[in-house]
This record gives structure tokens, C-alpha cells and sequence, in this order.
């Protein structure tokens, strides 16, 4: 299952994290949200041990929001050793995060 990431939790979860990092920044309001959400989950279970797969609830986070400059959702980061190294914004199929995640592998 995909972490909460929030505000609080953000720093130790995902910049100090030695494994990649998925975070899809959504809201509860937003349909496109609704169809990647199933998919990031799908990758949670599928990478578990290899990579963290965190959500990041954009209305009720909005310190990491507005630092990572997110303004469309669903926004999907891909980041390795604490910094960015990829980006996906709007529902994609599951194979187009999946090569995204497995290149930081």
C-alpha cells in the first residue's frame, strides 16, 4: 500500500530515503486523480522493499506543493537520493510510470 506522505513526514520518508521514491501529488476532488490512484497502488505492492510509492494529499500539504511547484494533478515525482530525477503529469497507462520507476532502479 502506498505511505502518506504529508508536510511533517516528507524530508525523512523521501529525501533521506536510499531507495527511489514515487509520490503522486493528488486531491480527492480531481477525476484524473481517481484513475492513477489504482496504479500507484498496483506499484506500492509491486515494489515493495525496491521503492517507496507515497501519496501526497495536495489540500492538505500544501508546504511540499508548492516547494516541488505543483500546479496540475495528478503530478507524479520520481526522485533518487533525495533530489528530482523524473516527472509525469496527467493520467498515464501503468507501463509509462513503470519504466519511469524501473530506470531509477
Amino acid at each position: 500500500m502506498a505511505i502518506t506522505l504529508t508536510d511533517a513526514n516528507f524530508e525523512e520518508l523521501v529525501l533521506k530515503s536510499d531507495k527511489p521514491v514515487l509520490i503522486d501529488f493528488w486531491a480527492e476532488w480531481c477525476g484524473p486523480c481517481r484513475m492513477v490512484g489504482p496504479i500507484v497502488e498496483e506499484l506500492a505492492r509491486e515494489y515493495d522493499g525496491q521503492a517507496v510509492i507515497g501519496k501526497v494529499n495536495v489540500d492538505e500539504n500544501p508546504g511540499i506543493t508548492m516547494k516541488y511547484g505543483i500546479r496540475n494533478i495528478p503530478t507524479l515525482l520520481f526522485f533518487k537520493n533525495g533530489e528530482v530525477a523524473d516527472k509525469q503529469v496527467g493520467a498515464v497507462p501503468k507501463n509509462v510510470l513503470l519504466n519511469k520507476l524501473s530506470a531509477l532502479l
